[in-house]
């Protein structure tokens, strides 16, 4: 394995996740792969559904959709693993939806954001392609949530109304 095992999390707080991320050129380096790898390793070791670069301290264009249900997210739809490389948004449906979101880099609470309920996006796969994929509900949210850490924003920067936020806790006692 070419990255080290090593999960570590950048929290709210550190300066990676402020940056605007770089975009990647080669995405046949073994730098690129390893950073791959690890983001793989590190979204299912951590129970999450997304992860982009910047969260595992790697300023690059690149996130991971990994919908799975689990403890964090009991009702998450089953997907493969999805390797976004400088992805960027075509289009935005009209109608937007609120929806509770947690982060790996904001442990312990939860909060309301809105976000588009269909979004369109294009970018280039692991294997050098360039896809168009139309993403919707759940996974349109994941993607525009980690899609925000490659901006440098984070969820809570979307929070209309302090009092949309609540702990994990009460979260999870919700659902």
């Amino acid at each position: 394995m070419l990255f080290n095992k090593n999960c570590t999390i950048a929290k709210l707080g550190e300066k990676v996740l402020r940056q605007k991320a770089k975009k990647v050129k080669d995405i046949n380096s073994k730098e690129i792969n390893a950073i791959i790898e690890k983001m793989i390793y590190c979204v299912k070791k951590s129970k999450g559904v997304g992860l982009a670069a910047p969260q595992i301290f790697e300023s690059y264009q690149i996130l991971v959709i990994s919908s799975h249900p689990n403890e964090r997210y009991p009702n998450a739809p089953l997907m493969e693993n999805e390797v976004l490389i400088n992805p960027k948004i075509i289009s935005k449906s009209k109608e937007k939806e609120k929806g509770m979101e947690g982060c790996l880099s904001i442990p312990g609470i939860r909060a309301q954001v809105s976000r588009y309920k269909k979004i369109e996006v294009e970018y280039t796969s692991r294997k050098g392609t360039l896809k168009r994929v139309v993403f919707e509900d759940f996974i349109a949210r994941i993607f525009q949530h980690e899609y925000d850490h490659l901006k440098g924003k984070v969820y809570l920067d979307r929070v209309k109304d302090n009092k949309d936020i609540v702990s994990e806790e009460v979260y999870l006692k919700m659902i």
